[in-house]
């Protein structure tokens, strides 16, 4: 019995193409290799088409017509076997012939299109492994992401004697480069730990968290830890080993679950495996050619520093994975992703996923769900993850054998460009789009963001103007004025119940849900303001927590219903349940058409949302 996957799965200038599948799940444009699919294409008579022809093309090779069969005035028909084409990336289109001239698919969104009469942008389909799935565990949460040295202070960490202090917790930021992007030695402690993070696990608990995600962790010179010296150990001035495995004992009580940051792509120069200022007892790679950790890395005396780094930052030397013994240190059984796997973490976040190898990424899957099928693996990809080109090669992270999930970064560029601008027809496309391109597994654990390490405070990007204009030095002591503060939190509000409400997960860095501001980069890791939280924040925060728990938002389907001048509606579907999600950013209010209870206020829907605002209607 055929599935119907859409009633109008790809729609325009009232031409309807309809997909329906051989399985039971609601796929939308990605599809295992055991599927059969299949395509009914209607076209109104006044078209004056004959017959209808789908150009079709593996990535990388030529293409071939497949021509659909007529089975009645204006109906045609079209079967793909997918396990005729096996695993892999798709692309195709749809020619309409009509005597001497050829009407052509101009894909919009990878569902929506236009016609146009000369080739345009091809749909992208994307068939996967048949085992492939994806940890149950990590759908329908509520991910934290925690900056350690700025979260919680217990005390009970070593203090680093090497490293400038800071004893005042609200204290501004002191060390910043005289430009953005100047070297800084980001040696700057406030004394956040991991045991401060199991002290505030109530808290996270009382926000629905059930995914804790750290910044690395491991042995460093930094306070960001992204230049790591030693793999194999935790850093002391977070409490070492025992204050992370008393993390993940006690997390794991509350049905969390700890990731990693993993930062594989690059090690510190300051490193056992560098040692460039020869603070470590082994024989580094910049020390002797005949170190066995020389071949890890890239040296040439044609690079400024001697060797290649990361985004030549001469501090962050590249590791060389090409190099069987440095790739398995990461990948192998007995690897670094397996050993804290076995600790009990839950998986890893990759950083700069862009840059690591297939082969890498196969090992590292491969071992680490060996240890732990259910350990959920993320990359750090800021771009459509589909067909994504990285340093001139497509690549393959959802056909099975590598990523779980990425940080959706589109969905970020979107939602902003929608809040700040009322670009709906964006927001609509994009969620459309990355939707319509990945397997369902993967969207419904996409690490939905609006605020990292990376970028400005997201209170401070919808609240205050100024901050682009503003050198470091004028930064570091920056705070928004009241009526700024007060249109962050209306916005936020906003962004942030979309951000709970699509398909994914949404991962809120630390102290946005009070309220916490600042700038670029380092003055968006400013410490958690304790005992100075925005409570009207706090408690919208709580209540999406709370609405999260509907099964809808585990494995529910997900589409765009409508879109206009400045707001946007969509639904999420599961069996009997429907939510309607309606956000209004013009000024001017919308009427829908829907009767039920706004799970915001709990109050009964009245038929209009207001400008500037945003209903959730069950």
């Amino acid at each position: 019995m055929l599935i119907k996957l859409s009633d109008e799965l790809i729609s325009g200038d009232k031409i309807t193409l309809t997909k329906y599948t051989n399985r039971d799940a609601s796929l939308r444009g990605a599809f295992s290799v055991s599927e059969k699919v299949n395509f009914t294409l209607n076209v109104p008579r006044s078209y004056g088409v004959r017959s209808a022809v789908m150009r079709f093309h593996r990535d990388g090779e030529g293409c071939r017509d497949i021509p659909f069969i007529t089975e009645e005035c204006g109906r045609y028909t079209l079967t793909l076997d997918m396990s005729a084409l096996g695993a892999g990336l798709y692309y195709y289109s749809i020619l309409l012939l009509r005597g001497l001239d050829t009407l052509f698919t101009d894909s919009v969104n990878n569902v929506d299109f236009n016609l146009v009469p000369k080739s345009g942008t091809d749909f992208r389909m994307l068939v996967y492994s048949d085992d492939f799935e994806t940890p149950e565990w990590f759908k329908g949460g509520v991910m934290y992401h925690t900056f350690i040295d700025r979260f919680y202070k217990s005390g009970k960490a070593e203090v680093r004697e090497d490293a400038e202090n800071e004893n005042d917790w609200f204290a501004p930021i002191s060390q910043y480069g005289v430009i953005p992007g100047a070297s800084v030695k980001n040696d700057l402690f406030y004394g956040g730990d991991l045991f401060g993070i199991s002290e505030k696990l109530d808290y996270l608990e009382g926000l629905g968290v059930n995914i804790i995600y750290l910044s690395p962790i491991f042995c460093a010179a930094s306070n960001h830890k992204y230049d790591t010296a030693d793999y194999l150990k935790i850093d002391d001035a977070f409490g070492g080993e025992e204050a992370f495995c008393e993390l993940v004992e006690k997390a794991r009580e509350k049905g969390m679950r700890v990731i990693l940051d993993g930062v594989f792509n690059h090690t510190g120069d300051d490193s056992i495996y560098f040692n460039r200022y020869g603070k470590f007892p082994s024989v580094g790679a910049y020390q002797s050619e005949d170190s066995p950790y020389r071949n890890w890395y890239f040296f040439d005396k044609k690079k400024k520093a001697g060797y290649e780094c990361w985004w030549d930052i001469d501090i962050l030397p590249k590791l060389n994975h090409k190099t069987e013994e440095c790739r398995k240190f990461f990948t192998d059984k007995n690897g670094v992703c397996t050993k804290y796997v076995g600790m009990g973490t839950g998986g890893w976040r990759l950083d700069v996923a862009d840059e690591l190898s297939d082969d890498f990424l196969h090992e590292l899957r491969q071992n680490v769900k060996s240890v732990d099928p259910d350990a959920v693996i993320i990359g750090e990809v800021w771009e459509n993850a589909a067909d994504k080109i990285a340093y001139g090669n497509r690549r393959s992270y959802f056909q099975g054998k590598q990523l779980d999930s990425v940080m959706n970064y589109p969905f970020r560029t979107a939602l902003l460009e929608f809040i700040l601008n009322g670009d709906s027809k964006a927001l609509a496309d994009e969620l459309t789009d990355i939707y319509s391109s990945y397997p369902k597994c993967v969207s419904d654990c996409l690490m939905n963001i609006i605020g990292t390490h990376d970028t400005e405070r997201i209170i401070t990007v919808l609240g205050d103007k100024r901050y682009k204009e503003l050198s470091n030095k004028e930064l570091s002591d920056h705070y928004m004025t009241e009526a700024e503060y007060d249109k962050g939190i209306k916005l936020m509000k906003i962004a942030s119940l979309i951000q709970y409400t699509v398909y994914g997960v949404p991962s809120v860095f630390y102290g946005d849900e009070v309220g916490l501001e600042g700038g670029r980069d380092p003055f968006c890791r400013r410490t958690y303001p304790w005992g100075r939280e925005c409570k009207e924040l706090l408690d919208h925060y709580k209540k999406l927590a709370k609405i999260r728990r509907s099964p809808v938002f585990v494995k529910g389907d997900f589409k765009v219903t409508e879109y206009g001048d400045g707001y946007i509606v969509y639904q999420r579907t599961l069996d009997n349940t429907v939510l309607t999600v309606c956000a209004n950013m013009s000024d001017t209010p919308v009427t829908l058409n829907i009767k039920g209870k706004d799970m915001i206020t709990g109050k009964d829907f009245i038929g209009r949302v207001a400008p500037i605002s945003a209903v959730i209607i069950k």
